[in-house]
């Protein structure tokens, strides 16, 4: 089994920034696609940013984030990160990490589908306002 716990969330103004953390705990010694989503009110939950947690792993994300958040993971410590700059408004909402086991890269045209992931932490919230 594999647990997961997210933290970092918080309330910041527009143009701030946040951490968010995952850490990982349970079956850890193999590889994961993890990625972080979210879910504002009246939409699908949405995935943000995925990476395969294997040295070589490629980074993707969705195209409202790109160039704001950074997507990492830390083998040594099992715990995956979300550095978010330049935040808006539009992106309150509570965050979730989630994994999946691959022994290869994740599905580079499935990675934000939410059906591909077993592994779900409770979710950290994230405020921006304006």
């Amino acid at each position: 089994q594999v647990q997961l716990v997210e933290s970092g969330g918080a309330s910041v103004q527009a143009g701030g920034s946040l951490r968010l953390s995952c850490a990982m705990s349970g079956y850890t010694n193999t590889r994961y696609c993890m990625a972080w989503f979210r879910q504002t009110p009246g939409k699908e939950r949405e995935g943000v940013a995925a990476i395969w947690t294997a040295e070589s792993g490629r980074t993707y994300y969705t195209d409202s984030v790109k160039g704001r958040f950074t997507i990492s993971h830390d083998n040594a410590k099992n715990t995956l990160y979300l550095q978010m700059t330049n935040l808006e408004p539009e992106d309150t909402a509570p965050y979730s990490c989630a994994a999946h086991r691959r022994l290869a890269d994740c599905y580079s045209g499935l990675w934000f589908d939410q059906r591909q992931y077993n592994y779900w932490g409770q979710g950290t919230q994230v405020t921006v306002s304006s």
